[in-house]
Order: structure tokens, then C-alpha cells, then sequence
């Protein structure tokens, strides 16, 4: 397989798919731009290896066609800073007058081709929209994970067009070795961590990690199905009452796996949600009526803590209370210095999925843990154990 490191990118015109889509405020500028921090080395290895970069990427939502707020004419002077060098803008992705502007590119420069999403083609994953998208290059590179797991035309169906020249780029190779560290083959013992709201959106990733940890840690709002299906009273607690029975047979497997399945023994319950709300510590199987749990208790921390460091591979994807509140963030903030703690004395720690991103970011912790993973649904699906286009495109 072709990789970044060892392609010959002199004199050819490489088109990286990278992943833009950034916020802005109601002034256009760029409120958070690590998404496009983390593809530049990609970019510049291209340019520095006497090749020059053509990039592609979607920018938010446009439902019909062109729409001055998704332009990247609003990105383009932030990513010449972020390179060093001015970056051309082009009118479109596709057509003639970007063909030119493609064919002109010199070693070393840098074209940005307009919102691909102008074209509902490329989420309706159109072979002939990305052919034409690959006459622009001689090669393809995809450097975008957070839609690796969309088979649009420029994230998955172009790779046909470059059977001998195509690679991912260093942010999804770190990525994909990151989480292969933690899915394929961990240091044991393994721990997962699985907190928010509903067990719902977490089903298919639990029951692929029971086949993997040697823990699993659950959190967050979705402990009260749990306690709820083993016949505690959770007052007015998060419950998905359609998941009690999936809930009770997640707890059998489990056990039947051998997987030490660590489920919040008390909580901080509070009369509100709100931070300035009444609180009390009780046992999650014991919540006063109209009361709710919103963070795991001080006896739950103290387990999480025990098992997090004892741990070789941890994946954390999701808090353990409504974090966002200070009231209720002792427990994630426990969690996120527990996997610090053993990040620091050899574990290999992922942290995944927005609201856990957020937690390490709130608490200073980002630069603790092994990796982030800012990839949210395609993250989720790998996990899930699903084979996601982008990634399968380049390896077949």
C-alpha cells in the first residue's frame, strides 16, 4: 500500500481531501481551527516534496447549491497564514476554468477548490462527479476521518480512479493506528469507558467491546436504564424504558464474557437540572420521587478510579454526569485525572466522541492523554466494529 511517507510527490498535483468544515461566527471568522491545523502537515508534505496541493473539502450544510455563508472564500486567508504561503482560491471544484487554475499549479503551491457540497453529487456519492474531481491530480490523498465513514464521491468513490496512487494522509494514519491500538490489539488489562445520555446510541459499540475489555466502566445518564432494568427506583432519573430488557441481557452477556461490568453504585441526586439545584448522595438503585441522578456519587468514583489504574488500554467515549454543569462534574473530572494518572505511568489512553473531547478540553487535560480523537460518527462506527468507506477505499 502507497503511503505519504514513501510517495514520490515531485512534480505531481495531489488532491487531499481534507475536512474543513470549521465554525464561524456571525462575522465569518474562524472560532476553532483544529481541524485545519491538523491536516497542514499533510498539506505541506506535498509541497516541500516538490508536489503542489489541490484541497477539497466540504463546509457546512448548503441545501441548494452555492450560498455565500458556505464559501471557503471565508477559509482561504486563515489557511495561507496557517501554511506560509498564499493559497489560490478556486470559483468551483469541477468545470473548465478549474481545470486551468489546476493545470497552472506550480511545485509548491496550493489551490482550495470550492465547497464540494455545492454539488449535491458528492453526497450522492456520483461516480461521474468524481471523475471529474480526479482529472484535477495524479493522485489522491485522504486526510479526512471525521467522514471516513460517508461513501461520498470525494471521501470513498474516487479512489477508483487512482487504483496505484492513492493514500491516507498523516491525520488519518494516526487515527486509524491509534484506535487499531486500542480495537485490534490492546495491552491488557482493557478498559472501556461508556458514558452519556442513552444507551440507545451506545448499543452496538457496547456490545462490540464486550467481545474486547476486560472492564467496562458505564456512566452518564444511561446508568439509570441499567439500575432501573435490575429493579431499583431511579426516580425521576434518564431512563429509556424500550432498553430494560436489552440492558438485562448487556449485564448477562457480560457476565458470561467474564467482563467486569461497572455499573454506578451511588449518585449525586438533585430536585432539578439546574447547578443551583438541592443535591444529595444515595444509591443509584434508591432516588427519591421527582429527584434525579446527575453525576456518579463519591463510593462509584472511588471503583472507577481503582480499575482505571490498574489498566494498560483505556477508550473513554463519554462523561459520567452532566459535566457541563459544575455542579454535577466531579465524576468526569475523576475519570479524566484517573486516565491521566495511568497515561502517565505507560497506559495507551483514546478519548473519543464530542462531549468526552469537550471534558479533557474544560479540564486541561488534552495534553495527558494518548490520543484524541475529534472524529465523532466515524469514530463511533469504527468502535461499532462497521468498515468505514474512506478507509476501505484506500485499502483495497
Amino acid at each position: 500500500m502507497q503511503t505519504i511517507s514513501n510517495y514520490d510527490f515531485k512534480n505531481k498535483k495531489a488532491l487531499i481531501r481534507v475536512d474543513f468544515n470549521v465554525p464561524l461566527n456571525e462575522n465569518f471568522e474562524i472560532t476553532d481551527d483544529t481541524r485545519m491545523t491538523a491536516a497542514v502537515p499533510t498539506i505541506k508534505k506535498v509541497m516541500e516534496s516538490g508536489g503542489s496541493s489541490i484541497i477539497m473539502s466540504h463546509f457546512g450544510r448548503p441545501k441548494y447549491g452555492p450560498e455565500d455563508k458556505y464559501s471557503m472564500r471565508h477559509l482561504v486567508n486563515h489557511l495561507s497564514g496557517l501554511l506560509g504561503k498564499e493559497v489560490k482560491l478556486a470559483p468551483d471544484c469541477i468545470g473548465d476554468k478549474v481545470k486551468e487554475m489546476a493545470a497552472a499549479l506550480k511545485p509548491g503551491e496550493a489551490l482550495l477548490l470550492e465547497n464540494l457540497r455545492f454539488h449535491k453529487e458528492e453526497e450522492g456519492g456520483d461516480e461521474s462527479f468524481a471523475g471529474k474531481l480526479a482529472e484535477l491530480g495524479n493522485c489522491w490523498i485522504n486526510d479526512a476521518f471525521g467522514t471516513a465513514h460517508r461513501a461520498h464521491a470525494s471521501t470513498a468513490v474516487i479512489a477508483k480512479f487512482f487504483p496505484n496512487d492513492k493514500m491516507f494522509g498523516y491525520l488519518v494514519e494516526s487515527e486509524i493506528k491509534s484506535i487499531d491500538k486500542v480495537m485490534a490489539n490492546p495491552v491488557r488489562p482493557m478498559t472501556a469507558i461508556m458514558g452519556g445520555a442513552k444507551i440507545s446510541t451506545k448499543i452496538t459499540i457496547i456490545e462490540n467491546m464486550l467481545n474486547k475489555v476486560d472492564n467496562l466502566i458505564i456512566g452518564g445518564g444511561m446508568i439509570f436504564t441499567f439500575v432501573k432494568a435490575m429493579g431499583g427506583d431511579i426516580g425521576a432519573s434518564l431512563c429509556e424504558n424500550d432498553y430494560l430488557e436489552l440492558a438485562k441481557t448487556i449485564i448477562k452477556k457480560a457476565k458470561e464474557k467474564s467482563v467486569n461490568l461497572i455499573i454506578a453504585s451511588d449518585c449525586l441526586a438533585a430536585d432539578k437540572f439546574a447547578n443551583d439545584a438541592n443535591i444529595e448522595i444515595c444509591p443509584t438503585s434508591n432516588i427519591k420521587d421527582g429527584w434525579m441522578g446527575l453525576d456518579v456519587g463519591p463510593e462509584t468514583i472511588k471503583i472507577f478510579k481503582e480499575v482505571i489504574g490498574s489498566s494498560k488500554t483505556i477508550l473513554w467515549n463519554g462523561p459520567a454526569g452532566v459535566f457541563e454543569m459544575d455542579t454535577f462534574s466531579a465524576g468526569t473530572k475523576a475519570i479524566g485525572d484517573a486516565v491521566a494518572k495511568s497515561t502517565k505511568e505507560g497506559a495507551f489512553s483514546l478519548v473519543g466522541g464530542g462531549d468526552s473531547v469537550a471534558a479533557v478540553n474544560k479540564f486541561g487535560m488534552a495534553d495527558d492523554v494518548s490520543y484524541i480523537s475529534t472524529a465523532g460518527g466515524a469514530l463511533l462506527e469504527y468502535l461499532e466494529g462497521k468498515a468505514l468507506p474512506g478507509i476501505a477505499a484506500i485499502r483495497e
